[in-house]
């Protein structure tokens, strides 16, 4: 492993585009927020790097992230205050709000722009008519969609568990919070760290941008949008405890040469990245982990969040496998790596760590996330925080030496 508190650089020189900040202070409107560039106008050559000075970086930790997925998605409904509340009061090192916009181009957390499975829209008779089918990332998904709501709408909706079968004591919480924006988070995080000041201890803050390509075809792209609500709350600087991350790579190559934060490409187990797919790429996430690719990722990315299955992979039989060569080849290429998504349930690890046959039963997620940081992450991705932070301080003290 090669974790933030060690000496190694981060290799990505970034530039803050004079056309960027202007476009930063112009109104937010979907005419006025620039359409991502195509790839050649994104990236930043070997040559070019060589000779760049590169602006100060995120603050380096000394231990690996336990990232709060969705906040503490485990114990209350994903993406809502409360969760994330909960995420910080168990010791996440970041909250990550996934970020989806309204009709009238303001950003919120929800995992899905289809909000059916996550709120009680489905209840709601003066909403009937908005319920349809669209086209998502090639794929057809039918029910309601946060671009077909004003923000006003939609903060008349409540917040659902979006897995009860699974996490029925969740289901209590059902109808009690709101869908927050992503303004809220960030104020959420900034009342945070004021109440307790010094980097150290402060709370970051890892937004992902859902389906850009999508919402770029609608008039609706995430990018401007992003970077002006992280300005205005004070986080779009150097230092700022802040990682940018999405599925997709060409709205990643657009942010990297317009704001300093760090990039985080994130890879699936299957498929493919799906700005790749419209444009007829026909490279897959499991071409992008070959090294040649990472070092091509590291032109514009700081790290990779990757499906733990890349990582460790299971055998048929559900059993783990030995770790890939990826942890290896991302830190050989100056990448940190943060694995998604580690959850206490038997059902979501592999065989080695369940306990009893109930899948919804609690198995040994400390166990599980022994054998990544064994493995080399640099951080990973939870829905139950406490056991994460707790599993990770453990191994700290342990001084146990991971493979990579």
């Amino acid at each position: 492993m090669t974790p933030l508190g060690k000496t190694r650089a981060l290799p990505r020189a970034l530039t803050l585009l004079v056309g960027g900040g202007l476009a930063l202070a112009l109104p937010v409107t979907a005419s006025a927020v620039p359409a991502p560039p195509d790839e050649s106008d994104t990236t930043t050559s070997a040559a070019q790097r060589g000779t760049q000075q590169g602006p100060q970086r995120a603050p380096q930790e000394t231990e690996p992230l336990v990232i709060g997925h969705r906040g503490a998605s485990g114990y209350r409904p994903e993406h809502t205050l409360a969760a994330y509340r909960l995420a910080i009061r168990q010791g996440a090192d970041h909250i990550e709000p996934d970020l989806v916009p309204t009709k009238d181009g303001v950003l919120v957390a929800r995992h899905e722009n289809e909000i059916g499975g996550t709120t009680d829209v489905d209840t709601r008779p003066e909403f009937a008519d908005r319920e349809q089918t669209k086209t998502i990332d090639g794929r057809q998904v039918t029910g309601w969609f946060t671009e077909d709501f004003t923000l006003a709408e939609l903060r008349t909706l409540r917040a659902e568990e979006r897995l009860p079968g699974v996490r029925p004591q969740n289901t209590a919480f059902d109808g009690r919070f709101d869908v927050p924006t992503f303004d809220q988070v960030l104020a959420l995080v900034n009342r945070t760290n004021a109440k307790r000041p010094g980097t150290r201890n402060d709370v970051g803050v890892y937004p992902e941008t859902k389906h850009p390509t999508y919402f770029q075809s609608i008039g609706l792209p995430l990018e401007q949008r992003l970077l002006r609500d992280l300005r205005e709350a004070g986080l779009d600087r150097a230092r700022a405890k802040v990682f940018l991350q999405s599925f997709e790579t060409t709205n990643l190559k657009f942010l990297a040469r317009r704001t300093r934060l760090p990039i985080i490409q994130l890879m699936d187990a299957t498929g493919a990245p799906y700005d790749l797919v419209a444009r007829g790429d026909d490279r897959t996430w499991a071409d992008l982990t070959r090294p040649r690719e990472l070092r091509e990722i590291a032109r514009y990315a700081d790290g990779i969040g990757p499906n733990k299955a890349l990582v460790l992979p299971q055998a048929q039989d559900g059993s783990l496998q030995g770790p890939t060569p990826l942890v290896r080849d991302a830190h050989r290429a100056g990448l940190l790596v943060h694995v998604f998504t580690l959850r206490r349930e038997n059902q979501f690890m592999a065989t080695d760590f369940r306990q009893g046959s109930d899948p919804d039963a609690v198995g040994d997620m400390v166990a599980e996330a022994r054998a990544f940081l064994d493995a080399g992450v640099d951080g990973f991705f939870t829905d139950n925080p406490d056991i994460g932070v707790r599993a990770r301080d453990a191994w700290v003290r342990s001084g146990a030496q991971p493979a990579a």
